[in-house]
């Protein structure tokens, strides 16, 4: 167990378990705790990651449990969005509809060629990560209808590239950057296996 108990871990467990707090500044109107706190607990997706490069503790454990709070706060997120701003959303809602499929579909599909459902931290999700919490914030200060269309179209994009992966390749490591790193990888296989 102690081995789990990693700093880099608790970090990301620390998203999952203060995430009711979110909840409670949105439904009692306190916006500046709920927007100090989506700062800070956001922040934790970043810093969690590097400090397990940092000190040397990349684990599948820490990789899970970095999946399942990534998508316990995004579709958090989602909710605070809709019942804050949602008036910036309401344009977009068929696009949401198209995104909450294209999402669902990515975990039946990783199910289906892996016998377990995964989220891929590819490059194009992680800049949808990174957007999305910058929409939250944002959204305090303008309008940003037109940038959650952006925001949807980056993970529709990014959960069909994960989608190919999964097809095309099965089980690869949650955190390859994209399918064109696993298809030069590939390439470079056969290039050298003919020598």
């Amino acid at each position: 167990m102690k081995k789990y108990l990693t700093i880099p871990n608790v970090v990301t467990i620390s998203r999952a378990v203060f995430l009711p707090f979110l909840y409670v500044f949105m439904y009692l109107g306190m916006p500046m705790f709920f927007l100090v706190s989506y700062i800070v607990l956001g922040s934790t997706d970043f810093f969690d990651g590097k400090l397990a490069r940092w000190l040397r503790q990349v684990t599948p454990i820490g990789k899970a449990l970095d999946s399942i709070c990534d998508l316990l706060f995004y579709l958090s997120s989602i909710w605070f969005f809709y019942y804050l701003f949602s008036d910036f959303l309401q344009p977009n809602m068929p696009l949401l509809w198209v995104l909450l499929s294209t999402l669902a579909l990515s975990f039946v599909v990783s199910f289906i060629r892996i016998k377990k459902p995964m989220m891929m931290h590819t490059r194009i999700l992680r800049l949808s990560a990174v957007l999305v919490y910058f929409l939250i914030i944002s959204s305090f200060f303008f309008n940003t209808t037109y940038f959650v269309t952006v925001v949807i179209m980056a993970y529709i994009i990014g959960f069909l590239e994960s989608i190919l992966i999964f097809i095309k390749f099965g089980h690869v490591d949650p955190d390859t950057t994209s399918i064109f790193a696993l298809l030069k990888r590939d390439n470079y296989y056969e290039e050298n296996d003919t020598l």
